[in-house]
């Protein structure tokens, strides 16, 4: 078992922790630390059931499986926290995922992968198509926005509804861009991976025909569907006690949602792609990065503004001005540094400082 393994494995305990804490109502505080850290977990054995299952039921269902379960543990945090009328926080947590995998995840993962490999490449084509793709969501977020921002005495109503145009939009895009990387142009996504396989300075071992993994498809779906329970039940407990924590630690709902409630739900995701990057497999690092927030931008943030219609919430895509400067700072500095296919330390140090600097500048943000 891995040092991270077993870090993941002891975090279980706080499932029973942040439990007994809401039943004998201790310090929100305290319940809100609990059922944080029991998410970590949690969401790190929602991604090995989703990959197990994937082994079984083939590369297409697979890869539509991974591509829906991605990012389950932020949604569930997000509908939960939707459903109570937490919508600036939901919204928050939507624009603070996309700033961390671009700017905090992939940073990490190009600082310790250039650490210990001086270049690392990964498919230029894949990076630009990703961010021709991302490029199209920050667009979409903006206008309602700008809409808002722009007209004199707009209806609610008609920002609500160019929201919903613009989910199915996005949604209908998300799609096309799985149908691309699973179907159409998938070989150029496999030529990534494998070109990576062998981190740099090895040699493949000797073919030995080894026995293939065959997982438990009941046993992995057990486990998923108790994880997904599990994340949904601390998610609950998370979201009654978020408003009295941030309170007693002096944080802004806004700080709390794009800094706070994106790490929490990404801590699996972000432990993944900088274990794979220090292997010098950066496609499969950037895949991850990238592709969680490409899934936030156009299927999760989508979803939302429809949930939050069946829901009553008036969910939409009129986001803080401040989020969107940050979205966008984050999407420009990302597709810049990716676009010739290779990383280095340095590249991975200015996007974490720049992920530094917009933290300290959402914490003293007055909203």
């Amino acid at each position: 078992m891995s040092v991270t393994q077993k870090i993941l494995t002891s975090l279980l305990l706080f499932i029973p922790v942040s439990l007994g804490s809401a039943l004998y109502h201790l310090d929100p505080l305290v319940i809100f630390l609990t059922s944080a850290l029991a998410i970590v977990p949690l969401a790190a054995w929602m991604g090995t059931a989703t990959e197990e299952i994937a082994v079984v039921v083939g590369p297409s269902l697979g890869g539509l499986l991974n591509a829906t379960f991605g990012n389950a543990t932020e949604l569930i945090i997000a509908l939960v926290a939707l459903n109570a009328g937490l919508i600036e926080v939901v919204k928050a947590s939507i624009t603070g995922s996309i700033i961390s995998n671009l700017l905090l995840v992939m940073g990490l993962a190009m600082l310790l992968g250039g650490v210990r490999f001086k270049e690392q490449s990964f498919q230029p084509l894949i990076a630009r198509v990703n961010a021709s793709s991302m490029n199209l969501a920050v667009v979409a977020i903006l206008l309602p926005t700008a809409i808002h921002y722009t007209s004199v005495g707009i209806p609610e109503l008609s920002i609500r509804n160019l929201s919903m145009a613009v989910a199915v939009v996005l949604m209908l895009v998300y799609a096309l861009t799985l149908l691309f990387s699973m179907k159409t142009h998938r070989y150029l996504y496999d030529a990534g991976l494998a070109d990576h396989a062998t981190p740099e300075g090895e040699t493949s071992p000797a073919p030995t025909n080894p026995k293939p993994h065959q997982p438990s498809l009941k046993r992995w779906t057990v486990v998923l569907l108790l994880a997904t329970l599990a994340v949904a039940v601390e998610s609950e407990l998370l979201v009654q006690s978020l408003e009295s924590a941030t309170e007693q630690l002096h944080l802004t709902p806004l700080f709390t949602g794009v800094i706070l409630l994106p790490i929490i739900g990404n801590a699996a995701e972000h432990v993944t792609a900088v274990t794979v990057a220090m292997k010098n497999k950066m496609d499969l690092s950037l895949s991850v990065a990238v592709g969680s927030s490409l899934q936030i931008a156009l299927f999760v943030a989508p979803l939302l503004v429809i949930a939050g219609g069946l829901m009553g919430q008036p969910m939409d895509l009129d986001f803080n001005p401040f989020e969107l400067v940050a979205v966008v700072v984050a999407v420009f500095l990302a597709n810049s540094i990716s676009s010739d296919g290779l990383s280095n330390w340095l590249e991975g140090t200015l996007l974490l400082a720049t992920y530094l600097v917009l933290g300290f500048a959402f914490y003293f943000h007055p909203a």
